[in-house]
């Protein structure tokens, strides 16, 4: 199934890239040692600024836009890692002739209803479909005596 041209464009798009890119930089071990080496090089030059008051200001002001910011930054990316794994499942749903619909905007529900909805399920259905384990054994099949 075609779904069309892709909309590469404008600042939402633009945001995104960026946010991804970023994302994947932050989350690099790499970053995770310059962050560090940096706080050390700070922390050794305390002795040379005498601790002043605009030492400790330049990395309390550093760390402030750097959280600020990444917080942007990762949400983005975690919504857009939702969506696309919500539209994966929906595909499936949907290729799945058994699956039930039902679940195909579950999660705009508050937790209060999947829970309920839990519940039913569970009630119908407590066990997996027939080919997999049921209380650690095959249905249909004994036990070893």
């Amino acid at each position: 199934m075609w779904l069309g041209q892709k909309r590469t464009g404008g600042i939402t798009h633009v945001f995104s890239r960026l946010a991804n890119r970023l994302s994947e930089i932050a989350g690099n071990h790499w970053t995770f040692v310059v962050a560090v080496l940096v706080i050390v090089v700070w922390a050794l030059t305390g002795p040379i600024f005498g601790f002043s008051d605009s030492w400790q200001l330049w990395i309390n002001s550093a760390t402030t836009l750097v959280t600020f910011l990444m917080v942007f930054i990762i949400q983005n990316t975690q919504n857009r890692d939702a969506k696309a794994m919500q539209l994966k499942l929906d595909e499936l749903l949907r290729a799945v002739p058994q699956a039930r619909k039902a679940f195909m905007d579950v999660e705009d529900e508050d937790l209060a209803e999947i829970v309920r909805e839990k519940d039913i399920v569970d009630a119908e259905e407590p066990y997996p479909p027939k080919d997999k384990a049921q209380n650690g054994r095959q249905k249909g099949k004994t036990a070893p005596r």
